[in-house]
């Protein structure tokens, strides 16, 4: 059973421009290090990053309620499987939530063009109580 959809679009520059003002400091308070491995490591680092940011944003709106606010950044780790499909990993907060609210999947979809990047996540809920 679906219960949280949440949605987040985010412009490209804005986060090359953080990355620009703030540099190690803004990655490392968004970012765990896999996530800047991986998106460094690809030919265009910026909508990597977005769309990760997006996808984070996204999860936190698909919980909607008070209790994302105890939630860092670093709970929400956006990765990718062996054929590239994202998935996210929750820890510390995020995890005690996703374990309260009975959370068994998070389905999480992203995208990005040079301008935006673009994420959709859906948490599922076994149907059994």
């Amino acid at each position: 059973m679906i219960i949280g959809v949440g949605v987040d679009i985010v412009e490209i520059s804005r986060i090359k421009s953080a990355v620009s003002r703030w540099k190690e400091a803004f990655l490392k308070r968004i970012f765990t290090e896999n996530e800047i491995q991986y998106s460094q490591n690809k030919k265009f680092v910026y909508q990597h990053l977005a769309a990760r940011f997006a996808a984070k944003e996204a999860v936190l709106k698909a919980i909607g309620d008070a209790s994302i606010q105890r939630i860092e950044w670093h709970n929400v780790e956006v990765l990718n499987d062996e054929f590239g499909k994202p998935y996210i990993r929750l820890s510390g907060e995020a995890k005690k939530v996703k374990e309260d609210k009975n959370i068994t999947d998070i389905i999480i979809s992203m995208s990005h063009t040079h301008k935006v990047a673009v994420a959709n996540a859906i948490l599922i809920k076994d149907g059994k109580e």
